[in-house]
């Protein structure tokens, strides 16, 4: 079963669902073009009945259902579907609205003349040749394609866990873009986007953003916005109206008008008076009525939001590479696979065109030996026998080859007249200085270079035509997702396994004290809430990882769930990486105006200070917040005022209390300095807080709880101020009772936590009064704050309400 999977699955992949990057075509798409060459259908014969041109597919190369070779052949008559059409169609192939074609017998079709610059040269031996399915005959395993097709129409294919989506593009910029590479072989994505602006749909229509643009190009993945063109006409004779006269890539005309009426009825979008098609063959027009008291504006921009005028296009540039490799190529990657075919095509071709024209050189060569020899030709002929004897005659007589003496065997007595004898000699030096010619492109990858560059350039003279696509370099700008959404608070919970959930603050009714209080989630058994914080819709909420990044998020964003839901797994949100987790999450919008840094500190004793302002706009795919040494993790991120403290609490029971301002503010991507001196091998750091000056030490209290259950609470004042990047005093009394410090926080002694969750490995769950921690002095045990079911049983994490 897997073997014939695989097997399977590696047919759709070469053999059917995606294009070879050579001649942008999948197998279906060459076979048909292939067969019409053959028929001779070129764009200069008579229209011949599809089902003649289906038949001939089906029979001798593509041996599957006459539905698929036929569906395949109208989308490439289709001016709406292909940026350059490749077949010249007549009858009735389809629709804009979804109209299927008409049946095979009754609808006639011919190479479009575009379509014969992929398949020029055929003839010469450019490209290899494999037997079909039955034997029978040959058929090419790629075309010559001097068109650069792949980029021209684009393609779209799902094959088995890959697919590929590649836009159509502009014949003129593709041009224009091919001939600077090959000026410039060094030449940058960004250099080449001087020349292709973006996709160029032959549906027109507008594409926004040129960041994304950029990144399609550059990385061959991207999501590109393509909005429909419309304009708001006010005062005509049926009142305001919104004309609608392009529409967004592979979008069914009749299935949107379908869709606007639908929600026109649901009072999802408000303010139309009427919807009609006015579109004629060829052209788009859509016109929206709109009532007196609507707002155009508003109107159209709930169109693009809740309709098909406005899509996005998913760009993933995977092609066939060498023949058997699908790859993911950028724009410069698909343009130096086209020129490495174009090399490998022109050097077949010239080198063809040379073997024929020193085989013509040759000939004529005898003839002009014959011509002038003539009474002498003509006596050695007479005196033999037959036509083989005067040939081994000629051949020992004037020394000739077996070719010559044959040519002038079947030379015509005209040809002795003087003008003819004078046609000879100059076809010669026509011949000679042809190979001359070629052997000197065949030597020179300079020459070859030059011939793909004439011919292109002769491709824009001859089939480019302007931009349809207008491209816009700022985003979609008209409207935001914030004009949607109300901004209305929210509580975020984020479980210790990464699950996250928004609910709203009337979820949780305050209730009595001495309540047993409500279920607040499902989570795993040995899952906590780790993080839990109230904020507003429309804030940003930045999560750092342990590899020292950050992502940001919109609040409205999180999943808006249920009391009692689980939430959904962070993985959906941020692109992080399997062994990475949040470490620390932040709501920019709840920072005071006093809190302008970020303080950073690392698994092992690392500190850092940023700028809060570095962290304005974060990319989707996450920023560099602190540059991680070995094996590393950033484990605490809390804000600071630039004048606080920072207290660090170590596994192996130490402590350090030092200045904010010993750490100087750095960027980004800087590596950060010692904050704590971990004395053993296996000390890490387990707790990091930032004590404000609303802290006194009288009243704050470090709060330290360990392996074996044990915690305990000690007022801040124990612990002097040090210098940074010493190793601290101690904390706790590490014995084999107590188990090593699993985590620790400082809390203001007059506005403490309710209560401690403190969770097991196994499981086990206890809430408990914060109070009841006993306050003990810096080098004690501490008290039991938790038993254990069994002895082998730790604490796995804690956390506060």
């Amino acid at each position: 079963m897997e073997t014939s999977y695989l097997d399977y699955a590696m047919s759709v992949i070469i053999a059917r669902a995606l294009p070879d990057v050579r001649d942008g075509l999948k197998p279906v798409h060459r076979r048909i073009l292939y067969a019409m060459w053959q028929m001779g259908l070129r764009h200069t014969a008579k229209h011949t009945k599809s089902a003649k041109v289906v038949g001939e597919v089906l029979g001798n190369y593509h041996p599957h259902g006459d539905t698929a070779v036929y569906d395949t052949m109208v989308r490439l008559a289709q001016p709406w579907s292909m940026r350059e059409m490749l077949v010249d169609g007549q009858g009735n192939f389809g629709s804009m609205d979804g109209d299927s074609a008409a049946a095979y017998r009754y609808t006639e079709a011919r190479l479009a003349g575009i379509a014969e610059e992929i398949l020029i040269d055929l003839d010469k031996e450019t490209v290899d040749f494999i037997p079909n399915f039955d034997a029978t005959r040959q058929e090419p395993v790629v075309l010559p394609a001097r068109l650069p097709n792949l980029l021209l129409n684009g393609t779209v294919g799902i094959a088995v866990g890959m697919a590929t989506s590649i836009p159509p593009h502009n014949l003129g910029e593709l041009c224009d873009a091919i001939t600077h590479l090959i000026d410039h072989e060094d030449a940058t994505v960004e250099d080449l986007m001087k020349f292709v602006k973006g996709p160029d749909f032959p549906t027109g229509g507008t594409i926004f953003d040129l960041p994304e643009i950029t990144r399609a190009y550059a990385t061959g993945k991207g999501a590109i916005v393509c909005r429909a063109k419309a304009e708001i006409v006010e005062e005509g004779k049926h009142g305001t109206q919104i004309i609608v006269t392009e529409i967004p890539y592979a979008v069914n005309k009749a299935t949107l008008l379908e869709h606007i009426a639908e929600l026109v009825a649901a009072k999802k979008i408000e303010g139309i008076r009427d919807l009609r098609d006015e579109s004629s063959k060829g052209d788009v027009r859509v016109v929206i009525d709109l009532k007196k008291d609507a707002y155009p504006k508003k109107v159209l921009n709930r169109l693009y939001h809740s309709t098909e005028l406005q899509e996005t296009f998913h760009v993933n540039m995977l092609a066939i590479v060498d023949g058997i490799q699908p790859r993911v190529l950028n724009l410069k990657g698909i343009l130096d696979e086209y020129l490495k075919h174009r090399r490998e095509v022109i050097r077949r071709r010239t080198q063809y065109d040379l073997t024929k024209a020193k085989e013509r050189a040759h000939i004529l060569e005898g003839l002009k030996i014959a011509i002038l020899h003539i009474d002498e030709v003509i006596a050695t002929i007479k005196k033999s026998q037959d036509r083989d004897e005067a040939r081994v005659n000629l051949i020992k007589r004037f020394k000739l080859t077996e070719p010559q003496a044959n040519a002038i065997l079947d030379m015509r007595l005209s040809q002795l007249a003087n003008l003819e004898r004078l046609k000879v000699e100059t076809e010669l030096k026509e011949k000679t200085q042809l190979i001359k010619d070629l052997e000197a492109i065949l030597k020179s990858s300079a020459r070859i270079m030059g011939v793909i560059k004439d011919e292109v350039k002769g491709l824009k003279e001859k089939y480019g035509t302007p931009r349809r696509t207008e491209v816009r370099v700022q985003g979609v700008k008209e409207f935001k997702q914030e004009d949607l959404i109300p901004n209305v608070p929210a509580i975020v919970m984020v479980t210790k396994d990464g699950y996250l959930k928004r609910v709203p603050p009337d979820t949780f009714k305050t209730q009595g004290r001495g309540g047993k209080g409500v279920i607040g989630l499902t989570t795993k058994e040995e899952d906590v809430v780790e993080h839990l914080f109230a904020t507003m819709t429309h804030a940003d909420v930045l999560f750092f990882t342990t590899r020292g990044r950050v992502f940001q998020l919109k609040a409205y964003d999180i999943p808006e769930a249920s009391r009692t839901a689980k939430g959904q797994a962070l993985v959906n949100f941020l692109n992080l990486s399997p062994a990475e987790k949040v470490s620390g999450i932040l709501p920019i919008s709840d920072l005071s105006k006093d809190e302008k840094y970020l303080v950073m500190a690392t698994k092992y004793g690392v500190v850092k200070k940023v700028d809060l302002g570095a962290f304005e706009n974060v990319r989707k795919s996450g920023l560099i917040a602190l540059k991680l040494r070995g094996d590393d993790l950033l484990q605490y991120v809390k804000p600071s005022t630039g004048h606080d403290e920072v207290l660090l609490v170590s596994r192996q029971g130490q402590a350090i209390r030092f200045k904010e301002k010993d750490v100087r503010p750095m960027g980004r991507v800087a590596a950060g300095v010692r904050g704590m001196r971990l004395g053993k091998k296996d000390d890490v750091v387990v707790g990091m807080d930032v004590i404000g000056k609303g802290c006194s030490p009288d009243a704050c209290e470090v709060l330290v709880i360990m392996d074996h259950g044990y915690g305990k609470r000690t007022k801040l004042n124990q612990y002097r101020v040090q210098g940074r990047g010493g190793s601290g005093i101690k904390t706790a009394e590490i014995t084999s009772k107590t188990g090593k410090l699993v985590t620790a926080f400082v809390f203001n002694g007059k506005a403490p936590p309710a209560d401690l969750i403190v969770v097991s490995k196994n499981g086990q769950v206890i809430r408990l009064p914060y109070a009841e921690v006993r306050i003990a002095g810096r080098a004690t045990q501490g008290v039991r704050v938790m038993r254990f079911k069994e002895e082998s049983d730790e604490v796995a994490s804690v956390t506060y309400v």
